[in-house]
């Protein structure tokens, strides 16, 4: 028997819907795929279930100039963007720049 699927529409701002279909095109997962496992990820991730986000983890750290840590932390509070977050995207992004650049050669 074929699983019940109902449609899930919201408007959300335009970066971020640029941002989803960035990752979701680098997943290579459909759009319904990929938003039915970033709604399950979250949710498990919520509640402390989810292995691959929470147990799995690494840490990273560095020091920077005391000038640009302000400045990154203005930057943050600004855009209210989370300093993991932002060093999440970093990452990914950088990743899938090499993945396109070693494509195209």
């Amino acid at each position: 028997m074929a699983e019940d699927i109902k449609n899930l529409c919201a408007p959300i701002p335009s970066d971020l819907h640029a941002k989803v279909r960035e990752h979701q095109e680098a997943s290579g997962k459909t759009l319904g795929q990929y938003m039915a496992w970033l709604i399950t990820q979250f949710y498990e991730y919520e509640k402390g279930g989810n292995a691959s986000m929470a147990d799995n983890k690494r840490t990273v750290a560095f020091q920077v100039p005391a000038d640009l840590f302000e400045q990154f932390k203005a930057y943050l509070e600004k855009h209210n963007i989370k300093q993991n977050a932002f060093f999440l995207d970093c990452i990914q992004r950088a990743l899938a720049d090499d993945v396109e650049q070693e494509n195209q050669q």
